[in-house]
């Protein structure tokens, strides 16, 4: 009999900004991986209406009985006991309960028989691994398979809730003509979700990326919007630029607060009214072009700071997606291993030992997808014939969030909302006394879903 207690988990709803609410957290199990068969795809369990999930080695099988409020999983892992330990519930939270499989399982690495669980927490059954979230309510069904989240592509599959809700909103306006602005961290792969905004686009031209931090200050105009053909622009320059090179298409602007201050007026002109200016032709010919840009920078501070204009800045915020590092989506490490791995020759051979499977879930991935990619390409190349280990992996020492680092976190969200509620929002005042740069304020106010109009009435 279960004698483990904690207190309960409850959450009240967090503002999001424009009338949004983020709804309650629910308790989820993801099973992220198989470790011999990690092209196997993983799935969610939503464990509302539960009171006890049963895994057990067999052929794949997922029955949510509603009478009994039991899921059973069946895992084709011949190092799983026919009867491998349950989850049970213990009021709002719970708990894993495995007395009597050979094996046993680990939490977060460590040999349990039973243990607590808490959000985010690794558990490993033989060698299949899953992650246990307390997160926003999903839409759609209690359990989902990653194949059935590809109907918008690949890379627009998610378990995260919140960033499903991005996602949805990127498709929903793909057929318009109206400017997307994509934020998130270095490495949070931008560029292939402004693809997968063309490819929804359903526009019959080219997708055209413009980096904007390697454009040369002395070419930067005639790169993006051309030369008159006799007009002096040193060899090679293209008449067209590749603003109107995008024509019916997507133009992508990446880094788009790398900028030189001298082309964003002309740019302005080409979100406003669709022309653009060949340098040394009086001429502004009309183009049809889907604009879509991406920064790591908070714009808000750049416009506060004048290196970007407000007006330039107000057309590119009429929507915003904004991608979650991958220490925050910690139920789609097995998803995007998997989407990385088929992307990779001989990546579907692929297999983990399950000491590398657990240091890739705990890694807390400073430089996100990018970084995820760099680690898996060699460790393919280094480990043929024989499972991925530790040593094939260009990784530092994986680590998570301690408890002590989670209740930190909920202090600084009570600093924060204070410090907001008593400077009406002014980020530069809240700024001052957290002794920060604004950067770090904006940072932490989209980290907690903050609605900074909230506290400016």
């Amino acid at each position: 009999m279960m004698t483990l207690s904690r207190s309960t988990i409850s959450s009240p709803l967090v503002g999001r900004g424009q009338g949004e609410t983020t709804p309650l957290p629910v308790a989820q199990l993801i099973l992220s991986m198989h470790c011999d068969q990690p092209m196997t795809a993983p799935s969610r369990h939503v464990l509302t209406g539960l009171d006890e999930i049963r895994f057990g080695r067999g052929p794949t099988r997922v029955h949510r009985d509603p009478t009994a409020r039991r899921l059973t999983l069946n895992i084709p892992d011949p190092r799983m006991s026919a009867d491998h330990g349950r989850l049970v519930r213990l009021g709002m939270a719970w708990a894993i309960d495995d007395t009597t499989s050979k094996n046993g399982c680990a939490l977060n690495g460590n040999p349990v028989r039973q243990g607590m669980l808490e959000d985010g927490d690794l558990l490993e059954l033989g060698h299949t691994m899953f992650v246990f979230r307390v997160a926003p309510a999903p839409a759609g069904p209690l359990d989902v398979t990653a194949d059935q989240l590809t109907a918008s592509g690949a890379d627009l599959a998610t378990f995260s809730a919140e960033l499903a809700a991005q996602f949805a909103r990127l498709v929903n306006v793909a057929g318009s003509d109206v400017p997307v602005l994509i934020l998130g961290e270095t490495g949070t792969d931008k560029e292939p979700i402004a693809r997968a905004l063309h490819a929804h686009s359903g526009r019959s031209g080219p997708f055209v990326t413009v980096n904007c931090g390697a454009l040369p200050e002395s070419l930067a105009e005639h790169a993006l919007f051309g030369t008159r053909r006799d007009a002096s622009a040193g060899a090679g320059a293209d008449p067209l630029g590749l603003v109107r090179s995008a024509e019916r298409g997507t133009l992508f602007f990446d880094e788009i607060a790398e900028l030189r201050a001298s082309s964003q007026a002309t740019f302005l002109r080409v979100l406003a009214n669709h022309q653009v200016m060949p340098a040394g032709d009086p001429r502004a010919p009309w183009v049809d072009v889907r604009i879509c840009a991406a920064t790591h920078r908070p714009p808000e501070d750049l416009v506060d700071s004048g290196g970007f204009r407000r007006d330039l800045y107000t057309h590119l915020f009429e929507v915003t997606i904004e991608l979650l590092p991958l220490r925050r989506r910690v139920e789609d490490l097995g998803l995007l291993v998997r989407t990385l791995l088929a992307r990779r020759p001989g990546g579907e051979h692929a297999q983990f030992t399950p000491a590398a499977a657990r240091m890739l879930h705990r890694h807390n991935w400073p430089y996100n997808m990018r970084q995820l990619e760099r680690a898996l390409a060699p460790a393919v190349t280094l480990a043929v014939g024989r499972p991925i280990d530790l040593a094939d992996l260009p990784l530092g020492r994986a680590r998570s969030p301690t408890r002590t680092e989670i209740e930190d976190d909920d202090a600084l969200r009570g600093r924060l909302v204070s410090l907001l509620e008593l400077h009406r929002g002014n980020i530069a005042a809240v700024a001052r006394a957290f002794d920060k740069d604004r950067m770090q304020i904006h940072r932490w106010v989209r980290r907690f879903g903050l609605d900074l109009e909230t506290f400016r009435r």
